[in-house]
């Protein structure tokens, strides 16, 4: 996908930070969008920003697996075709292993997980038809490395890493016309943290004021590097100074990278 102009791009968690953004770059390289979220006054914020492009908003809960494939065939309906598909929404929990409660770790799962998998399946074949498509599915860098007190996210985003680089190799093999990329974003200046749940002895204020001291990107910047690594077809879009060497350590250092954030979750989660 070397030209983005008319083509129909999906973006969920359109509502705000990252998928805001992102629905304001698609615009300016000639997308028509198809954007939702659970918040409906945010999502309507986005489209008012948008100016004068062809765009379409829906409210859509993406834990619920049977709303996410109605989106697609509406989607596909209302647009005729789609092209690109950027699975963005997500949530936040900070809470250890053992303090974490089933609902919490399940809601993580469902969004962050559960939601990117069903809305890469529904619209797959929608992609197909399309004749040239991409799968966008957004991990972390909590999908590279390890994390105390974030054992839901690091599975949400692990696993997102997993389908999306077997996808990718997937459609490759099968010789489909669709490209398949995973973005790890570092710290993005969003309000995630400040929705974020927490286990019962977390100190919220701390966390949140210690988040946004290493959130180092804007989500206008996430959102041009990931448009510029839809047009590389890269598989892996790092977003950030921070992703760039998180990623480097893990690639150099492997298992031995865990000492080194302990060092720095003691000074900075165990508080």
């Amino acid at each position: 996908m070397k030209d983005l102009n008319n083509k129909v791009a999906v973006v969920t968690g359109a509502g705000s930070g990252i998928g805001r953004a992102l629905a304001q770059a698609l615009a300016a390289k000639g997308c028509r969008l198809a954007l939702s979220d659970v918040n409906d006054t945010g999502l309507a914020e986005t489209v008012k920003s948008l100016g004068e492009v062809e765009v379409k908003s829906y409210h859509l809960d993406v834990s619920d697996r049977d709303a996410i494939y109605a989106h697609a065939e509406q989607v596909r309906k209302d647009f005729g075709q789609v092209n690109l598909v950027i699975n963005n929404a997500g949530v936040a929990l900070s809470a250890s292993v053992r303090e974490m409660t089933d609902e919490d770790f399940k809601w993580v799962m469902d969004i962050d997980f559960w939601g990117v998998a069903h809305g890469t399946r529904a619209f797959l074949p929608h992609l197909i038809e399309s004749g040239d498509g991409h799968v966008v599915n957004i991990s972390s860098v909590f999908g590279l490395i390890g994390v105390p007190k974030q054992s839901a996210y690091n599975s949400a985003k692990f696993a997102v890493r997993g389908f999306t680089e077997a996808l990718r190799q997937e459609m490759k093999l099968e010789e489909q016309a669709v490209e398949v990329s995973c973005v790890h974003p570092g710290g993005i200046r969003t309000n995630i943290a400040n929705a974020a749940r927490m286990g019962k002895s977390e100190n919220a204020a701390g966390l949140r004021k210690g988040f946004d001291k290493l959130a180092l990107t804007t989500p206008e910047k996430a959102a041009n590097t990931i448009v510029k690594g839809i047009l590389r077809n890269e598989s892996r879009i790092l977003v950030g100074p921070d992703a760039w060497g998180i990623d480097a350590i893990n690639r150099l250092l492997g298992a031995a990278y865990q000492p080194l954030v302990e060092r720095f979750s003691r000074k900075n989660l165990y508080v």
